[in-house]
């Protein structure tokens, strides 16, 4: 007997014009997509991103306040979202390494969404592994979590009446939720036309690159997005490809 083939991934769907990255850290989403949205704004749609944190515990040799200023500056994450078409960049200012899942999150997070007003949110792994035997991490879990439930509460005016009454409008809007680096992908994007500016995305966040290779950092990050984008390239007409895990509104 031998084991069934992975399903083939499907198309991710295209008619679309809005959609919102929310990830907990500066760096997910050029470690995650940033090939895909590189395409998806090269195709004329928009994209915003709004972090949790600002990244300021995820350099050991820097304190947090330090940290914090260069990982969200014009030279790093500013400059990673422009590397891909992205100008509007937000931070929630949720403390690095100790996100909570919770009202609170939930509610920061669907204020973002009843802003931004998308039909796509696109969030990084919630669930607890990355794959058998590769744990995620908190922050990770929780973010993904308040996002799949957020996308719900932006649409319901009798959760978070107090966003409606700051002008935030409920949105109904979202159709799906994407979750990218998912270890149960449904769904794809060539990575081949973004693949180079996603690399040049990745790049500038060199202060944090630095700090976790000795390897020369273009090298690094291009081996990188070369391995993680061949995953699951046999899936999808052996294609380099961005995968995600689509839930569906």
């Amino acid at each position: 007997m031998t084991d069934s083939l992975p399903a083939p991934l499907q198309q991710m769907p295209g008619d679309w014009r809005r959609a919102l990255a929310v990830v907990a850290h500066p760096d997910d989403i050029e470690y995650g997509c940033s090939a895909a949205v590189a395409s998806w704004t090269a195709d004329g749609r928009q994209v915003s991103y709004v972090l949790a944190s600002r990244g300021e515990a995820g350099i050991d040799a820097l304190m947090p306040d330090r940290a914090a200023p260069l990982r969200e500056q014009e030279q790093e994450q500013r400059a990673a979202a422009a590397a891909v078409g992205v100008s509007t960049v937000e931070f929630l200012d949720h403390t690095d390494g100790v996100i909570e899942y919770g009202v609170d999150l939930r509610r920061d997070v669907a204020a973002a969404i009843r802003r931004h007003r998308p039909e796509l949110v696109v969030t990084l792994n919630h669930r607890d592994t990355w794959g058998p035997g590769i744990w995620n991490t908190p922050d990770h879990v929780a973010l993904g979590r308040a996002v799949l439930d957020a996308a719900a509460d932006a649409g319901n005016r009798w959760i978070f009446p107090e966003l409606a009454e700051g002008g935030l409008q409920p949105w109904n809007g979202v159709r799906w939720v994407a979750v990218a680096n998912s270890p149960a992908p449904t769904h794809a994007v060539s990575a081949v036309p973004g693949f180079e500016r996603g690399l040049r995305s990745l790049l500038c966040h060199r202060t944090y690159v630095q700090a976790l290779t000795e390897e020369d950092p273009e090298a690094y990050a291009r081996r990188f997005l070369t391995a993680t984008t061949s995953v699951h390239s046999a899936r999808f007409g052996q294609v380099p490809t961005v995968a995600f895990e689509l839930f569906s509104r």
